[in-house]
């Protein structure tokens, strides 16, 4: 396989081979894999009692600075698989009683989903995506993705530019989110409480960008009613990547930084979804990328 690359909102135009990775995400054609397993640490209406049937991608369209992710976001750590071995992992998962499939970072790997889908799998299929995706590959995805699970990361462009050199991100995701919501439409939660259709929306607190919190929490309260999506606010900023250039990341958030955010979030009209506790920010709970299931 080989071709010319215009998946994601960069449209490098990266030529993209079975053998050689290309573009600003160093991705091959066919999909690298890091882990693949049951996930017991998304929102719980993801992962349910049995865990979510998490597929984690190498490389990304992103690679924020300070990604927990970094070994294989950046560095690309991973597997190359074919189309066949990528749905053989999502029966796998499922004979294991994963609660949905969850596709991780996949963004760049859009092209190879699309096919490993031909067939509908059982279970709900989960775009978990740092929101940094192209409205026409969104629309290539109807009807085969059931939950979108997005980040909301910027609101600030000027941040955007700086931890993930995506000035154009708040623009582009905002974009995204809308032929999200355009597709699910509002949430369908079981009567497990398991979520069956419609579209979350994270956002990351990070040191020293409450402001840009704000932006997002006023975002979400002014465009979305009750019942349409759910909202989760984490706490889990965890200093990794590479920071060296952003000493402001070098910490977690402190209790004040993250009160003052809840307070926002109090004082709007958002009540359905999830937030965390400070005690979230562990290291543990990063996976270890060590190809299982791959």
């Amino acid at each position: 396989m080989e071709f010319i690359c215009n998946i994601c909102p960069r449209k490098c135009g990266a030529v993209r081979t079975d053998n050689e990775g290309a573009g600003y995400c160093k991705a091959e054609a066919l999909p690298r894999l890091a882990r693949a397993g049951l996930h017991m640490w998304e929102e719980p209406c993801i992962s349910g009692k049995n865990g979510s049937g998490t597929v984690f991608f190498s490389g990304c369209n992103l690679r924020c600075a300070y990604c927990q992710n970094y070994e294989i976001s950046a560095k690309n750590f991973g597997k190359t698989v074919s189309v066949s071995r990528l749905q053989d992992i999502f029966k796998e998962l499922i004979d294991k009683g994963a609660h949905n499939i969850n596709l991780v970072s996949p963004s760049h790997y859009a092209h190879v989903i699309i096919k490993a889908l031909e067939k509908p799998l059982p279970v709900p299929v989960v775009w978990n995506t740092g929101g940094y995706d192209s409205v026409e590959t969104l629309k290539a995805l109807e009807g085969k993705v059931q939950i979108y699970l997005t980040d909301l990361k910027y609101l600030d462009s000027a941040i955007a530019e700086k931890y993930s050199a995506a000035k154009d991100y708040p623009e582009v995701a905002r974009r995204a989110l809308g032929e999200m919501f355009r597709q699910r439409g509002k949430y369908i939660l079981d009567s497990d409480g398991m979520m069956k259709s419609g579209v979350i929306v994270r956002h990351l607190v990070l040191p020293e960008n409450i402001k840009n919190t704000k932006l997002v929490i006023n975002y979400i309260d002014r465009h979305f009613s009750q019942g349409d999506i759910l909202f989760s606010l984490m706490s889990q900023y965890t200093p990794a990547g590479d920071i060296s250039t952003f000493p402001e990341l070098g910490r977690r958030i402190r209790k004040s930084e993250y009160e003052r955010v809840c307070r926002v979030l109090e004082k709007s009209s958002i009540t359905e979804g999830f937030f965390q506790e400070l005690s979230s920010a562990k290291e543990e709970y990063i996976p270890d990328f060590d190809l299982t299931g791959v």
